[in-house]
């Protein structure tokens, strides 16, 4: 784990070409734990593999952020409560209800509903900071929306009108809030190493799933070790926990949660990518019409400011 702090706003304007890259990397691991969902759906209870999850976090931050955690000690006893939130919140809560909507959503439902939440982030940021977004971050939003509508209704706008809304997408898009209000007060964690506060939050996930693994277990829905349950539960501590985590953490540092919202919209065409590649799906017209309006709304999310007093404190999640 590194061992020093998230720089502070004037270092992180410097590393602002990173920025893209590392959400795109926390994108990428979001929609290959998705894949890994789906694919384990009915068969692992989902609370019980996020408890196992976050559990083999805490094992790897105490080993190798053991240094960061002794400086950071007197700071993490300080703040323990917004530590507590941040991953009750966003690693507990959200991690497990994604798992449980994923056994009813299908693939089309999910993309449409993921397309809302770089909106879900940019409102949360303006309600709780008053985060405001340039003209061409809102226009970036919207072009990057529709191309993921483009793809989930396949260019026929027919296809949406149709769509049914069961459960499982109820519980995706709850999901989408409470990470929206996660991603938002990111800023108040205190100025500790990442690994310090990776323990923290994989510590409080872990304490969070508790209840809901106990109970999975004397419902009847037991976790069984296999080669697909354990390898779900690896996947999703080493790339969707401590790789999309990290990444996004410093994603946010610098853009702010409005801006880094929009790569969201990047999951879709991974998942879309991942049928193709994996599943062997053919590639049509609408994938590439999609795939160029959501670069092309990243690239104008990205290129403008963060406006207000607010907005730039953001930047120093601090």
């Amino acid at each position: 784990m590194p061992a020093t702090t998230l720089p502070k706003s004037a270092a992180a304007a410097d590393r602002a070409w990173l920025a893209p890259l590392l959400l795109s990397l926390s994108a990428l691991s979001w929609a290959g734990n998705h894949f890994v969902a789906r694919s384990i759906a009915g068969e692992v209870p989902p609370a019980t593999l996020n408890f196992y999850r976050w559990l083999v976090v805490v094992i790897l931050a105490g080993v190798f952020a053991r240094a960061s955690l002794r400086r950071d000690w007197a700071l993490i006893r300080r703040h323990w409560l917004i530590l507590a939130v941040l991953g009750a919140t966003g690693g507990g809560f959200f991690g497990t209800l994604q798992y449980v909507g994923l056994q009813y959503t299908t693939v089309i439902n999910m993309g449409v509903l993921n397309s809302v939440a770089p909106a879900v982030l940019a409102l949360a940021g303006f309600l709780a900071f008053r985060d405001a977004l340039r003209p061409v971050q809102v226009l970036g939003i919207a072009v990057s929306l529709l191309g993921v509508v483009a793809i989930a209704c396949r260019l026929d706008f027919d296809v949406l009108r149709q769509m049914q809304f069961n459960r499982g997408d109820l519980i995706i898009f709850a999901n989408l809030a409470l990470f929206a209000g996660y991603s938002a007060f990111l800023r108040k964690r205190p100025p500790i190493a990442l690994g310090s506060f990776l323990f923290a939050l994989a510590f409080a996930a872990t304490l969070a799933n508790v209840p809901w693994a106990i109970y999975e277990h004397v419902s009847g829905f037991v976790f069984v070790p296999s080669a697909k349950s354990l390898g779900a539960v690896a996947y999703a501590a080493i790339f969707t926990s401590i790789v999309a985590y990290i990444c996004w953490s410093l994603g946010v540092e610098v853009l702010g949660p409005s801006r880094a919202g929009v790569f969201l919209h990047l999951i879709p065409v991974f998942n879309f990518g991942f049928g193709i590649l994996l599943l062997g799906e053919p590639v049509h017209t609408y994938h590439g019409v999609g795939l160029a309006l959501i670069l092309g709304g990243v690239w104008l999310t990205t290129r403008g400011r963060v406006r207000g007093g607010r907005a730039r404190k953001a930047a120093s999640m601090s």
